[in-house]
């Protein structure tokens, strides 16, 4: 919810579409498959994802069951080889997956405006000060660079949405919901390359999280 949030904000600093974007999703773990699968569902143009091995492709043939359901609905042009190739004119880069996994000589491989997610905690996949005149928005998982992606701006306001909803499941609708009111706290006024998505003391977002995760007002307990 959290990176789609974010993404949704660089997108209008940079003027591309979801469905044009080509992005690379470094980590294969729950929260890269995770974040694939939200992705999906807002429209993102092409996901290519990547592990220890490389790019994920359908037919490679030591993935796990998560990783051959992520490579069944992602990379229709079965991209190969490693992280530095597929990020070749890609426009996203989101990594959960280690420090120090790629160079500014990546960064600069890819397209025009790249959107840099570099989650890994507590050093990042590439640092800040490697993508200065790079990357069009750069964020990390750490509090003390800018644009702070920590999935403690969605718990909150997730947990008291569906205790008010008595909802029985967790559905994608609700995600999506809830990543656009995470996005639209910050006002196209305030929004610039370093304040793409709120801050975790931002008292707005789990009332705003919340209030999405419940849905349209009037709607029957745990029918949400």
């Amino acid at each position: 919810m959290v990176t789609l949030a974010a993404l949704w904000n660089s997108l209008k600093i940079t003027g591309k579409k979801m469905e044009d974007l080509s992005v690379v999703i470094a980590g294969m773990g729950a929260a890269g498959v995770a974040i694939g699968k939200i992705l999906i569902n807002a429209g993102v143009g092409e996901i290519v994802g990547c592990d220890r091995t490389g790019a994920v492709y359908s037919g490679r043939g030591d993935l796990n069951t998560a990783k051959e359901w992520f490579a069944e609905h992602t990379n229709p042009s079965r991209k190969m080889g490693t992280i530095s190739d597929v990020l070749r004119g890609a426009d996203v880069f989101v990594g959960v997956s280690g420090p120090d996994l790629i160079t500014a000589a990546d960064v600069r491989n890819m397209a025009a405006q790249p959107i840099v997610f570099a989650m890994a905690n507590p050093n990042p996949e590439i640092r800040p000060e490697q993508t200065d005149g790079l990357a069009a928005v750069m964020a990390t998982g750490r509090s003390d660079y800018p644009n702070q992606i920590n999935n403690v701006l969605a718990f909150p306001g997730v947990f008291r949405g569906l205790l008010d909803a008595r909802a029985h499941d967790i559905t994608i609708e609700m995600l999506l919901r809830a990543a656009d009111a995470i996005a639209h706290v910050v006002r196209d006024e305030e929004l610039n390359p370093n304040f793409i998505i709120p801050t975790v003391f931002n008292a707005e977002v789990p009332k705003a999280v919340a209030a999405a995760i419940r849905g349209p007002s009037g709607a029957p307990p745990g029918s949400v």
